[in-house]
C-alpha cells in the first residue's frame, strides 16, 4: 500500500502516505504514478492525473465532475432519479433568457450560482428587484422551484456507507438551512426514504464521498445538491470517523483479488517521505 494526499487535514494519520502540496505535482510525478491512491487532489489536477498518470483518485472522477458545477449535478440527477428532483431551468445568462425563465417560474423560486457551495451563491427570488440582482451575479442562469420546507437532511456518504444522516433547521436569518450559514444540527429519526435516495444516487452515479442534501416534502424525497466536500461538524466523531471511514473503505479497495497463493502475494511499495 502507498497512498499520496494533497489534504493533509482530511488524511492526517493515515500509514504510508506521502502528503505533497499541489505545487509538488510535477516534482513527485513518478511516485504519483506508482501510489495506490491520490487522496484529495485539487480540481484543476484531475484531467493530468488521470489521463496523464493514469492515477486512481479518492474521491471518484464522478464525484469530482459532477460535484463542481451544479448543472452536470442536476441534469445527472435529472436522468437517474427525475421524480425526486425539484423543477430546475438552466440557460445562458441573456435578456431573451432571462425573460423567459421570469415567465416561467412562480414566485417565489430559487436561483443560484452554478459553482457556489456551503450555502454561498443562493438566493429567494420574491420580485423583479431580486431577479435583477441576480442576473447581475453569474454567466449561467439557474433556478429552481421553491420547496415548502423549513428543513432540509444532510446524508454523508462515504462508499457505500451511511456515516452519518442528520436534520439541518432553517438559520435565523431565514431560507438557508446550512451549519455554515447558521443552520441548526437536529439528530430526530431521518426518514428512510431519504437515506435510500441518497444511496441510490450515490450507486448510480458513482460517488463516493459526499454530503447529500435531501428536502422532504411530506413523504416524498427530493435531491437539492451533493458536495464532494463537505463539513463535519453534524458527523457524530467529526473528523475521526469520518478520517476512519475513508482509510477503511481505501483498505479495504486496495486489498487485491487472490488469483495465487498467500505466500506468493506482492510485497507493498514504500514511498519516500518529505523531507
Amino acid at each position: 500500500m502507498a497512498w499520496i494526499s494533497f489534504d493533509l487535514f482530511r488524511t492526517l494519520g493515515f500509514p504510508d502516505t506521502l502528503n505533497l502540496k499541489a505545487e509538488q505535482l510535477f516534482q513527485y510525478k513518478q511516485d504519483i504514478s506508482q501510489a495506490d491512491w491520490v487522496l484529495f487532489p485539487p480540481y484543476w489536477q484531475l484531467n493530468s492525473l488521470v489521463y496523464g498518470l493514469n492515477a486512481k483518485v479518492f474521491p471518484s472522477e464522478a464525484s469530482y465532475r459532477l460535484g463542481h458545477n451544479k448543472v452536470e449535478m442536476t441534469r445527472a440527477f435529472e436522468l437517474v432519479a427525475p421524480a425526486h428532483t425539484p423543477l430546475t431551468l438552466i440557460a445562458a445568462n441573456t435578456p431573451a433568457e432571462a425573460e423567459r425563465l421570469w415567465a416561467d417560474m412562480h414566485l417565489p423560486f430559487v436561483a443560484k450560482q452554478p459553482k457556489a457551495s456551503m450555502g454561498e451563491g443562493v438566493w429567494l427570488i420574491e420580485n423583479r428587484g431580486d431577479w435583477r440582482e441576480y442576473l447581475t451575479k453569474t454567466d449561467t442562469l439557474y433556478v429552481q422551484e421553491y420547496l415548502p420546507i423549513d428543513r432540509d437532511i444532510r446524508v454523508v456518504i462515504v462508499g457505500e456507507r451511511v456515516l452519518a444522516a442528520y436534520w439541518r433547521k432553517q438559520s435565523p436569518r431565514g431560507f438557508y438551512n446550512n451549519v455554515a450559514k447558521g443552520g441548526e444540527v437536529d439528530y430526530s429519526p431521518v426518514p428512510a426514504q431519504a437515506i435510500e435516495l441518497a444511496l441510490h444516487l450515490a450507486r448510480s452515479l458513482q460517488i463516493n464521498h459526499a454530503g447529500f442534501d435531501i428536502a422532504m416534502v411530506g413523504n416524498h424525497p427530493y435531491v437539492l445538491e451533493f458536495n464532494r466536500l463537505f463539513g463535519n461538524q453534524g458527523i457524530p466523531g467529526g473528523d475521526a470517523a469520518l478520517r476512519a471511514a475513508i482509510c477503511d473503505l481505501l483498505l479495504r479497495a486496495s486489498r487485491p483479488v487472490p488469483t495465487t497463493p498467500a505466500s506468493a502475494s506482492p510485497k507493498r511499495r514504500r514511498l519516500r517521505r518529505v523531507a
